[in-house]
């Protein structure tokens, strides 16, 4: 294993044991804002997993996230009585539901002569808008308002969890989540992605189907999305429209953008980042945090291509790939 290897792990290793130790040395407020990046960290992985891996640029990743955030919101307050109220049910539901539409505006994209690059941009642009507009106008999932009063996480005796005990249950699946990704992305599969990403066209041409393997990770990417909107929706206590829409699908592009989008720890790190230096500009800067931040990422993209985390936190290819994953 190369020196920045041996970097890139030991780093990656160490931001998941400080963020394992932090309630330690974070009060109850830090703690849950805290959680609430980490959600926003899974959102990011979910992109960082099909632009990152397999060179899929999609504007509409809130499409996903957004639903996701209202079948958490249907379930547990009780407006899909057939279902239940569980909050594990909302779970489920918002981890396969985002999953079948994902899969299904895979299988109409990737068609034929599938869509890439500005196409494809263009195509989950508009469908993010879609969405929000239709949201807007549908009474039963609250309309404008969006839907409020959702329950928090809560232990089996029905009591809310603590701030620790959230944070810790969402910081366990954000590590399980990034688990999945790497074992993806690390995979023969994740190989046969890379291609895709590098030169879509040679792979088809050594008989990989191509199409397959797009649909399949833009499912299960849609899946994660969903998977963080649930979560989300817990933390905040309400959904509403721009949770499905282009502003949020756009913010997403940023936080993987400035983390480095090549390496699905940076994409993750990225959301914890950005975010927090939204609020810290937020409260410092007053109205004028929009342009401070829109000027930095600026700044980011052009100096740091591979973003602020991208070659500090990149690992060793699989060993299989050669020599150059063994020293």
């Amino acid at each position: 294993m190369t020196r920045p290897a041996r970097l890139g792990l030991s780093l990656t290793v160490l931001a998941w044991a400080g963020l394992g130790l932090a309630p330690l040395a974070l009060d109850d407020w830090n703690i849950g804002l805290l959680t609430q990046y980490v959600t926003y960290g899974i959102f990011a992985l979910s992109l960082g997993l099909i632009w990152g891996q397999a060179g899929i640029l999609c504007f509409g990743q809130a499409i996903f996230f957004g639903i996701g955030a209202y079948s958490m919101a249907l379930v547990t307050l009780g407006k899909l009585p057939w279902l239940g109220d569980s909050q594990w049910t909302g779970l489920a539901l918002a981890v396969l539901l985002p999953m079948m539409v994902a899969a299904l505006l895979g299988w109409i994209m990737f068609q034929g002569r599938a869509l890439s690059g500005a196409h494809l941009a263009i195509v989950t642009l508009c469908a993010a808008i879609v969405c929000e507009i239709a949201a807007r106008r549908w009474e039963f999932i609250g309309g404008f308002n969006g839907l409020f009063n959702v329950p928090p996480l809560s232990a089996p005796n029905g009591d809310p969890l603590s701030t620790n005990a959230t944070y810790f249950f969402v910081g366990i699946a954000a590590l399980l989540t990034y688990l999945l990704s790497l074992w993806i992305g690390r995979s023969p599969l994740g190989t046969v992605l890379a291609g895709i990403r590098n030169d879509e066209r040679r792979t088809l041409h050594f008989g990989y189907d191509v199409r397959l393997h797009k649909i399949f990770v833009f499912t299960v990417s849609g899946a994660m999305a969903g998977f963080a909107g649930g979560l989300f929706t817990t933390q905040f206590g309400f959904v509403s429209p721009p949770l499905v829409g282009f502003a949020l699908s756009t913010e997403v592009l940023i936080w993987v953008a400035v983390g480095g989008r090549s390496v699905l720890m940076g994409a993750f790190l990225g959301a914890l980042a950005v975010r927090a230096t939204e609020n810290a500009m937020s409260a410092s800067l007053d109205q004028y945090w929009l342009i401070a931040l829109g000027a930095l990422f600026i700044v980011v993209v052009v100096v740091l291509p591979q973003g602020l985390f991208g070659k500090l936190l990149a690992l060793a290819p699989p060993r299989r790939l050669g020599r150059g994953g063994t020293r």
